[in-house]
């Protein structure tokens, strides 16, 4: 990699990479953090609906007031300093920023901020899986028409998952399959909002000392966010989700390549190249052992008896057969390593990941019975959460979108694991993002 000396060439020129940022939640301040310490690496402005919370996060991750205090994005790009603002159309609209950072983790508003940076000739680095999952392929059609980079945010597991698919790609052996480590057992599938806590061990004085939102916790409790991450990567790399959601399967790191190959050799996948998720508990809650938790990996097979050989010469995880092979990477630190993304993006016009098509969907289902007239509260809330299926069943069912099942009317009933469709609730908002899904499913199973 050389990104670094691409960036001190032109930093050395006097042209710095100059970012906008939407969105300064916690990843958000995690790119913030990193961003002082990088030179050449201008965040010229911040958008935030509540600039007051943007600029108590900039002194948290240590900036010192006088580097945001510019008046104006003008301002800012001429005094290198940055300016915090509630309007995120300022960014798009300003000729003197490059590149986009969503992350603001709304899916709805995601996908508006990103065709509009992309229509104002911005590269956008969409760390926001939920709008990517839900528009992503569109998206990144959009962009590809108006010659600008959309890409995954490195650091995040999906574009470190492309990046281990490439690898393996570009070292001529046979991907099997690709996925990501995560705390997950049976019974969390039905966890709320109301118990999440007790999933995680924390007692009520704990979570009342962080700030701690209940819903974004639950959503990776459930098995939604793995959902919606996991579509994200089959789009990107055009593996395929099991049709009937992912598995889960229990799994350490000795056991990777044995649990993640196809049933008819031994393993536990219906076929070679789908995604999954490495569970780090057994279904009776025990912790496995060795477990990748907090990582990613590739499985794949040597194409030959030459290759075979060489993976046992060289000391790779095999399976018993010798034939399959895991690699991986033990952990990602989400925006600390995004500029990664941006310098990508703008130095070398390359996507860390990119939703080329559309293969994979994450759709709605219900977590109990419900009746006609309620509501569904969307992801990690009480109603519904997300399993990962293909796009061409997804589209065939008229499935409803997990990033489209916040605030939405039920307008019959449903039951427990089924899996919610447009017929079945009433759609009067939204209406712009519900016609780009209807645009989309001409790209499905591309």
């Amino acid at each position: 990699m050389n990104l670094s000396s691409m960036l001190a060439e032109r930093n050395a020129e006097g042209k710095p990479v100059r970012i906008g940022l939407i969105g300064a939640g916690k990843f958000g301040s995690m790119v913030l953090a990193q961003a002082k310490h990088i030179p050449g690496y201008h965040v010229v402005g911040i958008a935030d609906l509540d600039t007051g919370k943007a600029r108590e996060a900039l002194r948290r991750v240590h900036w010192e007031d006088e580097r945001f205090a510019a008046t104006s994005l003008g301002d800012a790009y001429d005094s290198g300093t940055t300016f915090v603002t509630e309007d995120a159309a300022a960014l798009f609209a300003f000729s003197g920023i490059e590149c986009v950072i969503e992350a603001t983790g709304h899916p709805i508003a995601g996908i508006r901020h990103a065709l509009a940076a992309i229509e104002a000739d911005k590269h956008v680095v969409m760390v926001n899986v939920e709008a990517d999952v839900l528009c992503g392929p569109l998206i990144a059609e959009r962009a590809r028409q108006k010659g600008v980079v959309y890409s995954m945010a490195y650091g995040d597991q999906p574009a470190a998952i492309c990046e281990l698919v490439d690898w393996v790609h570009a070292c001529g052996f046979k991907l099997v399959a690709a996925g990501k480590g995560m705390n997950f057992a049976p019974p969390y599938r039905y966890s709320t909002p109301d118990t999440v806590w007790g999933f995680y061990g924390w007692t009520e004085e704990e979570v009342a000392r962080g700030d701690f939102n209940p819903k974004m916790y639950n959503s990776f409790t459930d098995g939604t966010k793995a959902a919606i991450e996991m579509a994200a990567v089959a789009n990107a790399t055009g593996l395929d989700c099991p049709d009937d959601g992912l598995a889960f399967h229990p799994s350490g790191l000795h056991d990777l390549a044995q649990v993640f190959k196809p049933q008819a050799d031994g393993g536990r996948l219906p076929k070679a190249g789908l995604v999954d998720i490495a569970a780090s508990r057994e279904p009776d809650g025990r912790v496995v052992f060795n477990n990748i938790q907090y990582g990613m990996f590739v499985t794949f097979r040597a194409p030959d008896k030459y290759t075979r050989a060489c993976f046992q010469q060289y000391g790779l995880q095999t399976d018993e057969t010798g034939w399959y092979g895991s690699m991986w990477r033990p952990f990602h630190l989400i925006g600390l390593e995004t500029s990664v993304s941006v310098l990508s993006a703008v130095l070398r016009r390359e996507p860390t990941g990119n939703s080329a098509r559309w293969r994979a969907d994450a759709v709605a289902t219900a977590k109990g019975d419900f009746q006609a007239g309620e509501m569904l509260d969307g992801e990690g809330g009480f109603k519904v959460w997300a399993k990962a299926i293909p796009s061409r069943l997804s589209a065939a069912a008229g499935a409803l979108p997990i990033g489209l099942a916040h605030h939405i009317k039920l307008r019959r009933p449903v039951s427990r694991d089924q899996v919610i469709t447009l017929d079945d609730v009433e759609v009067k908002d939204d209406l712009d993002i519900f016609a780009l899904r209807e645009e989309q499913r001409r790209l499905a199973n591309g």
